[in-house]
This record gives C-alpha cells, structure tokens and sequence, in this order.
C-alpha cells in the first residue's frame, strides 16, 4: 500500500492563499470607508483630497486598522479549520496553502504592529487598537461558537472601524457615528446570515449558533425584527444632523436594496440562498459608504 506525497505548495499559490485568507477586499472596503469618513463627514470645505491622503497620520491610522482586521480573520480560520472543511473545504487556507505555526505568526506580527502604529497616531488610537485584538481574541476562542454574542462583537467591531475616527479627530462625530450604527446594524445582520449559511458544519462541532439553537425559521424573525429596528434608528438619527432633509433622502433611497434583501430573506432555504444574502449585504455597506459623497 503506497501513501502519496504531500504536493509541494508554489510561492505563488502561498501569495494567493494569503490574500484570500485576509479577506483582501473586506480590507479594501474598510481603506475606503474610513478615507471617505475623514474626506466626506470629517473634512471641511475647503480641505482637499490631496491634503487628506498626505496626512501620515491618517495613513497609520487606516495601516494600523486594517492589520487589525486581517490578524483577526487570521485568527478566526485559524480556530476555524475543522469546520471550515465541511462549510467550504475549497477556501481553506491554513494547513493547505500556509502553515499553522506560520499563519500565528503573521497574526501576532500584524496585531503588535498595528498597536504600535497607533501609538505613533495617539495614545487614545492605540488603546482603541488595543481593545479591538483583546475583542478578536477573545471572539475567535469563546464567542465565535455562542450564539448572538459573537455576532455581536463582530459587528461592535466593525463600529469600531469608524468610531476610533471620531475619536481621533474633533468635530463632526455625530455623522461619523450615523454611519458608524450603520455599519453596526448591517455587519450583525450579515453574521446571523452567515451562521444560517454554515449551520451543517457548525452543527457537526458543537457550535451553539442562533440557527442551531433555534431553527432557521424562527432565526429569520429576528432579522426581520433587525432589519425593522435597523430602519427605524437611521431615520432617527438623521434628524439630528444639520442636513436632515437631503441626508433623510438618501437613506430612504437606500431603502430600495435593503427592500429587495429583505424580499430574498424571506425566500432563501438552501445554503446558497443565504451566501448570496451575505454577499449583498456587502453591497448594502459598500453602496452606504457611497452615500457619503452625498452627506
């Protein structure tokens, strides 16, 4: 009986590996929201682009945020393999494409430095930075396999992408944190999805997730019941902006994708249904960090 060798990985399938085990466009979006966060809701008038993308600060601010966030999907494979091969054997990264000692070590690395980079921006800047790789941690080791809590962190998390701007720069942190609810409310809403999407393989290891516990069908009553306080919270917010009236508009056109979300959420049943549903709640959050250009 013969055994076969283990193929040797290429640099090339390591590189690719790598960026698809930090989500590479989540991080895009994550540059993106917080650039357009001081350039649109932080920014005065007569301040331009070029000015803000030389300010070495902001620089390292965003570097630190999205090493952060790349550690922490690290982190979360990393804990996550077994059920990652029964949930989406062909994404499985660590243990194929990069080993394990490898991807701790990338995590550890990228969490110290961005710590350390946001010294460099404030000291405020770093124990925000500080208390999110606690939060990762903490979520990717206990909370991740809980249900609700983890869903929460993540998106009290995502939040906090934005919010750590409004506590860095003064003025206009009612805006920063509009969108910083917004962020929230569609992140929660895209982990529950998520769980629904990965219900066999978290079943299969003793994950206690909202869709386990309770059953799809009762699962998706809660996200309507989100997606309803969700709505309802952004209206208020807006009217106590300067802007009220054009920033209302806006938020009632984006009712039109959220609508028709909403409409495939009541109809998905099958594991695909619910990956499609997370990636449109990518969209949703891309088309609201839009939205800025408008505020």
């Amino acid at each position: 009986m013969s055994t076969k060798t283990p193929r040797k990985v290429t640099p090339s399938e390591a590189i690719a590996g790598f960026f698809r085990l930090i989500r590479w466009q989540n991080l895009l979006i994550v540059v993106l929201t917080q650039y357009f966060t001081r350039i649109f809701l932080i920014g005065q008038n007569n301040e331009s682009w070029i000015a803000v993308f030389q300010e070495p600060k902001l620089a390292l601010l965003v570097l630190s945020t999205v090493l952060i966030a790349a550690a922490g999907y690290i982190i979360n494979d990393y804990y996550d393999i077994k059920i990652d091969l029964v949930n989406k054997p062909e994404r499985v990264v660590i243990s194929r494409l990069i080993k394990r000692r490898w991807a701790m070590m990338i995590n550890q690395a990228f969490n110290g430095l961005g710590i350390f980079l946001g010294l460099f921006v404030s000291k405020k800047v770093a124990l925000v930075n500080l208390i999110a790789v606690f939060c990762l941690w903490i979520y990717a080791n206990y909370f991740k396999r809980t249900p609700f809590w983890g869903n929460l962190l993540v998106a009290l998390l995502t939040a906090l992408s934005l919010i750590v701007l409004a506590v860095y720069y003064p003025g206009h942190q009612h805006e920063v944190w509009v969108y910083a609810v917004f962020s929230f409310c569609i992140t929660l809403i895209r982990e529950i999805i998520k769980d629904m999407e990965d219900v066999k393989g978290d079943a299969a290891h003793g994950c206690k997730t909202l869709p386990i516990l309770w059953g799809i069908a009762r699962t998706k009553i809660l996200l309507y019941i989100l997606i309803a306080s969700f709505i309802t919270t952004l209206f208020v917010l807006t009217t106590e902006l300067p802007n009220q009236q054009r920033v209302g508009w806006i938020f009632l056109a984006m009712m039109i994708p959220v609508g028709y979300f909403t409409y495939k959420l009541v109809r998905a049943d099958t594991r695909k249904n619910f990956a499609d549903l997370s990636n449109a709640c990518k969209i949703i959050m891309l088309l609201g960090v839009l939205t800025m250009l408008f505020v």
